[in-house]
């Protein structure tokens, strides 16, 4: 009987050293700082935050699982974009509700990094832009992947957007990175969002005395004469004006695809001159009278 109460208080004891370790264990002090407000990270603490976090991840993966579900392939794409951003958004949310719900100072921490705060701030607002104006282009959808687009006078295809920028390739097949702001706040020209048809044109004037019906039936040959140039619409003539030295004509044509429009552009022009020469049209050029002033 007696050896059994000295085993009863020995596992009591044992009990209470282990529960006591664990205690003091989970209120070490991992981090101090700070005397009037201080801040305080024990371990306890610490693990308290990793496990809201692993839920909440989980959490996030749900709820990604759920939304993409039905979405389209370019859909999901544009949804993972935005939720990559918003994601980190929650995980700050979570971490300081969990700091302030077990009493974590969380004033110290904003009134201690206040400065700190403000220098990151100002250091990250062309960042921040850039993805605020890569949700916006997802939500409009002003440009889409395949886009032709004009933007600061350079032009490209678009290949990949993303959400702080989106990637474009030149006509000449340079690789051309735009921030998503400059979206924002610059012109931009999307020469496909009606469509992939595009119209180009090609200025010329001709000496004044020229058969300008000819001239017409001649631009609208050479036109037609180029597999790259649609038949329908079909190519359009306009006499644009009575110039100093010449009448100007604008031809307008229409292509199927607009970023290749320069080798198309550059037969058509080999085709009127050579036009013009077997019909006797001269395309002038700007003459100037010098009078000399003897004294």
């Amino acid at each position: 009987m007696v050896q059994e109460e000295i085993t009863e208080q020995v596992k009591d004891v044992i009990q209470k050293d282990v529960w006591g370790a664990i205690r003091d264990f989970l209120s070490y002090e991992i981090f101090h700082f700070g005397d009037e407000h201080p801040i305080v990270l024990t371990v306890q603490l610490l693990l308290f935050v990793i496990i809201v976090l692993l839920i909440t991840s989980y959490a996030l993966r749900v709820f990604k699982r759920i939304i993409t579900r039905k979405l389209r392939n370019e859909d999901k794409l544009k949804f993972e974009s935005i939720f990559s951003f918003l994601k980190y958004f929650v995980y700050i949310i979570v971490i300081f509700g969990a700091l302030d719900s077990i009493g974590f100072n969380i004033t110290a921490i904003f009134a201690a990094s206040a400065a700190l705060l403000v220098g990151v701030g100002l250091a990250l607002q062309t960042f921040i832009q850039d993805i605020l104006s890569g949700i916006f282009i997802f939500m409009d959808q002003t440009v889409h992947v395949g886009d032709i687009i004009e933007i600061d006078d350079k032009v490209g295809r678009v290949e990949e957007i993303k959400l702080r920028t989106t990637r474009a390739v030149t006509i000449d097949n340079k690789v051309l990175i735009i921030p998503n702001h400059k979206f924002m706040t610059s012109s931009l020209y999307n020469w496909t969002q009606n469509g992939s048809m595009t119209k180009e044109s090609i200025d010329i004037g001709v000496a004044y005395g020229s058969d300008t019906q000819l001239v017409k039936d001649l631009l609208i040959k050479a036109a037609l004469s180029n597999d790259n140039i649609l038949k329908e619409p079909a190519p359009l003539v306009l006499f644009t004006d009575f110039a100093d030295s010449s009448l100007n004509f604008r031809l307008i044509f229409t292509m199927s695809d607009s970023f290749q429009a320069g080798i198309p552009k550059s037969e058509i022009r080999f085709e009127i001159d050579r036009l013009f020469r077997e019909h006797d049209i001269s395309i002038p050029f700007p003459q100037r009278e010098v009078t000399i002033l003897k004294e």
